[in-house]
């Protein structure tokens, strides 16, 4: 975890600074996401754990293709750093990826907030999102640097391997749906 702290601190320092530079996608990925993937655990120059552009079924590709195992099991598609990530097209696009290459989990980030979808949800994508997670402290409101990086450990290498974003998904969604269906019930009571 000292390593994830050490990232995230770095990488705050930097921040602001690229920030008003206005970076596109590549310098983007290079100076904020590899670096995190790195620490979380990922060595972008081994195609058996990190395959970049990776191929998509309609002949496009996603940035990045994490693996366990030789089987891509996060696809993490990057944007320039000011993107807002809000935009509907860019979620559906990677949700669609992920789900068409039978990938459960998905990764929208702008190299400071990374935003994580479960790509078989049934829901519209935007309402497939777990989770997201910043390294701005303005984002985090006083969250000391160890519970972000926490927070980050979830779709680390080991967390992966381990299943923590399939159990956090299965709570979150499960919870979620039974909200709904006790909202439905107490806002229209069955007559008996």
């Amino acid at each position: 975890m000292d390593t994830m702290v050490m990232c995230i601190e770095g990488l705050q320092a930097k921040l602001e600074k690229h920030r008003k530079d206005d970076l596109k996608e590549t310098p983007t990925r290079v100076i904020f996401t590899d670096v995190l993937l790195q620490a979380l655990g990922r060595d972008e120059r081994n195609p058996d754990e990190v395959e970049l552009e990776c191929p998509t079924i309609d002949g496009k590709s996603v940035d990045y293709a994490l693996k366990i195992d030789r089987r891509p099991v996060l696809f993490v598609e990057a944007k320039p750093l000011n993107d807002p990530l809000t935009d509907v097209k860019s979620i559906t696009q990677v949700v669609g990826y992920a789900a068409n290459a039978g990938v459960e989990w998905c990764v929208l980030t702008n190299g400071d907030t990374y935003k994580v979808y479960h790509s078989t949800e049934k829901a519209e994508a935007p309402e497939k999102l777990l989770f997201e997670v910043s390294i701005d402290p303005k984002e985090n409101k006083g969250m000391p640097v160890q519970q972000i990086a926490e927070r980050f450990s979830r779709f680390s290498r080991d967390a992966m391997a381990k299943g923590v974003l399939d159990e956090i998904g299965r709570e979150t969604f499960t919870m979620g749906k039974i909200r709904k269906a006790l909202d439905k019930i107490f806002a229209d009571p069955p007559s008996t």
